[in-house]
């Protein structure tokens, strides 16, 4: 089976004075597994994997950092048609249900805009 899995990864900065905020990418990656705990091991691995030492020369806001792996914040299973039960285009392979306070503050998301959201189970 296929599995969205939601990687997330956060910088650390070398010096933790410079720690006034954390950045995150949530990293969307197809995995394949026979269920859900192997995907969730999969995916624990890739993160993992994403890591990086310092050594890379990397920098955040011209300061010295490195990525972290966070954790896996879900695990979507990708259904499809076929009959490999394989994604196909035009498939479905993620979703995040959250609330948003108002119409407003639904336009301005769909615009780009920054707008707070409150993630659901």
């Amino acid at each position: 089976m296929w599995y969205a899995a939601h990687i997330i990864m956060s910088v650390k900065f070398d010096n933790p004075n410079d720690q006034d905020t954390f950045p995150v990418w949530e990293n969307i990656v197809l995995v394949e597994a026979a269920n859900e705990d192997a995907a969730w091991d999969k995916a624990e691995l890739q993160g993992k994997a994403e890591e990086t030492d310092g050594t890379d020369h990397f920098r955040w806001r011209d300061k010295p950092a490195r990525w972290v792996f966070a954790g896996i914040r879900k695990l979507i299973e990708c259904r499809s048609d076929d009959s490999d039960d394989r994604p196909v285009d035009g498939a479905e392979v993620s979703y995040s249900q959250i609330v948003l306070p108002d119409k407003e503050s639904l336009a301005r998301l769909v615009n780009g805009k920054p707008v707070t959201v409150y993630y659901e189970e």
